[in-house]
């Protein structure tokens, strides 16, 4: 350890000795072992302070690459908690940090010698030290030197007195609990350029601040109904008031901009929205429109400060709004078009403001990763790189927050290393603890691609916690829960969503998989009626109830519904959904065992479009129809222009591979292959629509188990698809694993089970077409068992 020998530390009742190892409460010893031990004496010398897993691996077990560190860990914190009397849920002295790590929550922890005397921290007895040491260098000027000594103390007390009399302690206006309404600009200058933007770029300045918490436009826009108000109502004085009132919010920033001749004069006031007491204010010119947003910069960071903020967070996140944003008012403008837009009108709407923002200033970062997010939304992946790509290549240009989330969705999004876009995420949250967007993103995007399914439900709720008000966090929250299995609390979560009148389209995608997985036909039906009456979402939803048809046989239906679903898509001017809809149409027909249709349907959709998760789909239908050399050369391209990207060389490759392994006869080189994609059998391509890749490899590897007569193991990898119902869902492999079941079980010779396991697949597909192939099989199977 690190401490200092002979040093004892005291805190509350507790006394802790590291040389003897010893842990004393009231002066009564309590047995404590070696790691939680040394654990404590870790979390002591960085009292107040977070302490990361990392630095706790390399301090207790340096060195050891062996140990089952999470395990071990979370013993020793046990035992320690248990030893200090302590509660993880409602902590006196440990603090679980998720994710990161632990925190000390006594930062007043006393240092002791031996005897018992306060110890000085190190570089304080150096300073102790070099003073004495100059004292005792001229004897002879003593008498001197006390006179001397004497007035200076008698002046550093003055002098310290006068300072801590200038730095006491004053009542902040407002703490890190209290939240902020901004509410409009009053513009009387006449010129439109400042109506909403303005507002718009002080809410960009202060959302940089990890101290204030401004009240989202989404929960405004939602008490503005509850107050009979239009949801673009503007915010001016009295509305602005009630809105803060209303949201038990603690104050209202009022802003103003006026001419002065040339000038410009910009105002903050904060206004106590129940007394009406101003809090804070501040005000700064402009010498021209050009130096507005400047001045506004300039305002903003005094009322951070005024309102509370050290100086210290506002010096490490003030990145000034020509730089987070962008310097021109046209382009702030039109942002501000787009985003209001956005919320009342939907992201279809607000692509085109997104776009002339981008076109007034190219360089703006942040509106080109909304349209990289939006085109992900739209079934436009390619467009959606293009566009994540030039958000991060000038990511500079952004807050610290913007430079998180443009970084989270590059990763995510273009080279789809996940582990770097977690990293982001994690240090989005360590900077912004009460920002919910971080927490949301993980939970709907990155986690869910990896099947980190456990913590997706973590950071989902979270989302929830921090912004009750954000609709897509309880759509995202249902996604994990029903993925998990875990269906009730997925119906809880909308029913909350539903007392707080939140809606969205994708709470209607996602209730519709849950409504599946609980086999309700009803509320499928009322799902897909509410999706399919939009115009976004009609394609969507139709090629959803494609999948659902194919699922119990119904393949001429399916064909139709992915007919009608590309032909939609195609209207409304999509390039790459149509692609998609023909590429996952051509697997589920060669799962059915029509190979020449669906080798038609795979080289369609390479025509229509050329993105990652359609080239993955393409490659492994080409492989199932043993067309070795295309499916090769398609899993090549793939390897070398995606070569960071986990769910590509974790999941897709071993699964287009492992199954070219078993057209040459080789079951156990399959085997081998797709062992790799062991962590990641859960993951899928997208946030809401995962039930298309999900579990691939594991498909694959139960049939290079089948072809290896390896019965036991077959049949635990089609067992491991049927016990993920909420993961798996309407795709074709969810139906196909119980005549695999059946298939294995026939292998182990165990009759009866295999029955049953057939029985459950024939039922399944009891109103199917009576011509698909994989029926025909199963049923001259099943007969020869019986």
């Amino acid at each position: 350890m690190q401490t200092q020998p002979g040093i004892v530390y005291q805190f509350g009742p507790f006394e802790v000795n590291p040389a003897s190892g010893e842990l004393l409460k009231n002066g009564r010893r309590i047995r404590l072992q070696e790691q939680p031990c040394r654990l404590l004496v870790a979390l002591l010398e960085n009292a107040g302070e977070v302490i990361t897993r990392e630095e706790l691996r390399s301090r207790l077990w340096p060195g050891d690459t062996f140990v089952d560190f999470d395990g071990s860990l979370r013993v020793a914190v046990g035992k320690l908690r248990e030893a200090l009397d302590d509660n993880a849920d409602d902590p006196r002295y440990i603090q679980t940090i998720p994710k990161r790590g632990y925190r000390f929550l006594v930062p007043e922890v006393r240092r002791m010698n031996a005897a018992h005397e306060v110890v000085a921290p190190r570089e304080d007895r150096e300073v102790l030290k070099t003073d004495a040491t100059a004292a005792a260098v001229s004897p002879k000027h003593n008498h001197l030197l006390r006179y001397g000594i004497a007035a200076l103390a008698a002046l550093i007390l003055t002098t310290v007195g006068i300072f801590l009399w200038q730095q006491r302690p004053h009542a902040k206006p407002l703490t890190d609990k209290d939240a902020l309404v901004l509410a409009e600009f009053a513009n009387s200058t006449g010129d439109p350029v400042f109506d909403g933007t303005l507002r718009q770029g002080l809410s960009i300045q202060l959302e940089q601040s990890p101290f204030l918490s401004i009240v989202s436009d989404e929960e405004i826009q939602q008490t503005l109904g509850l107050m009979g108000q239009p949801a673009d109502a503007k915010l001016v004085s009295a509305i602005a008031r009630e809105v803060c009132q209303r949201t038990a919010s603690a104050a209202v920033l009022y802003g103003s901009i006026a001419r002065i001749g040339t000038r410009y004069l910009l105002t903050l006031k904060a206004v106590n929205c129940e007394s009406g007491k101003t809090l804070a204010s501040t005000e700064a010119q402009a010498n021209d429109e050009n130096h507005v947003l400047n001045a506004l910069g300039k305002v903003s960071v005094e009322i951070r400060n005024k309102l509370g903020e050290s100086l210290s967070t506002i010096q490490k996140f003030d990145t000034p709004l020509e730089e987070a944003m962008t310097p021109s008012l046209e382009a702030l403008k039109a942002f501000t078009s787009a985003m209001q837009t956005l919320r009342t009108k939907g992201p279809e709407a607000a692509t085109p403001f997104f776009k002339h923002a981008v076109e007034l200033d190219p360089n703006f970062a942040v509106a080109y990763a909304y349209l990289g997010v939006q085109a992900t939304t739209g079934d436009q992946p390619s467009l959606s790189v293009d566009y994540r790509t030039k958000a991060y290549q000038l990511r500079d240009r952004a807050s610290e927050a913007e430079k998180y989330w443009i970084t989270a969705t590059y990763h995510k999004g273009v080279t789809g290393n996940i582990p770097k876009a977690i990293e982001a995420c994690d240090l989005w949250i360590q900077d912004y603890p009460r920002s919910e967007l971080p927490h949301v993103y993980l939970g709907a995007a990155i986690l869910p691609v990896v099947g980190q399914y456990e913590r997706a439900l973590e950071e989902s709720t979270e989302g929830v916690r921090l912004r009750p008000d954000f609709a897509l966090a309880y759509a995202f929250r249902i996604r994990a829960s029903t993925a998990l299995n875990r269906f009730d609390e997925a119906n809880a979560t909308y029913e909350q969503a539903l007392q707080r009148t939140l809606h969205t389209s994708y709470i209607d995608a996602v209730m519709y998989f849950l409504a599946f997985a609980q086999n309700d036909t009803a509320a499928m039906v009322q799902h897909a009626a509410k999706v399919e009456s939009l115009p976004k979402w009609e394609h969507q939803m139709l090629s959803m109830e494609g999948d659902t048809a194919a699922y119990s046989g119904r393949l001429k239906v399916a064909r139709e519904l992915s007919h009608r679903a590309i032909d939609r898509a195609q209207r409304v001017g999509e390039k790459d959904a149509p692609a998609l809809y023909s590429a996952t149409s051509a697997l589920r027909e060669v799962w059915f065992g029509n190979t020449g249709e669906a080798r038609r349907r795979a080289t369609l959709a390479l025509k229509l479009s050329s993105g990652r998760d359609l080239q993955y789909f393409a490659a492994l239908v080409f492989a199932y129809t043993k067309d070795d050399a295309r499916a090769k050369a398609l899993a090549d391209d793939l390897d070398k222009r995606f070569p960071e990207d986990t769910i590509v060389q974790f999941n897709y490759l071993p699964s287009v591979r492992g199954r070219l392994a078993l057209n040459k006869g080789d079951a156990s080189g399959a085997i081998q292959v797709l062992g790799i994609a062991a962590p990641y059998d859960l993951g899928g391509t997208r946030a809401i629509d995962l039930d298309w890749s999900a579990m691939f490899p594991v498909f694959v590897r139960g049939e290079a188990y089948l072809a290896a007569r390896r019965g036991s193991e077959a049949a635990a990898e089609f067992q491991k698809i049927l016990d993920h119902r909420g993961l798996v869902l309407n795709q074709p492999i969810g139906a196909l694993a119980h005549l695999g079941l059946g298939r294995a079980y026939v292998l182990q010779g165990n009759l009866p089970k295999a029955k049953a396991a057939y029985e459950d697949f024939l039922t399944l597909w009891n109103d199917a077409d009576p011509d698909i192939p994989i029926l025909q099989q199963a049923k001259a199977e099943y007969r020869k068992m019986r």
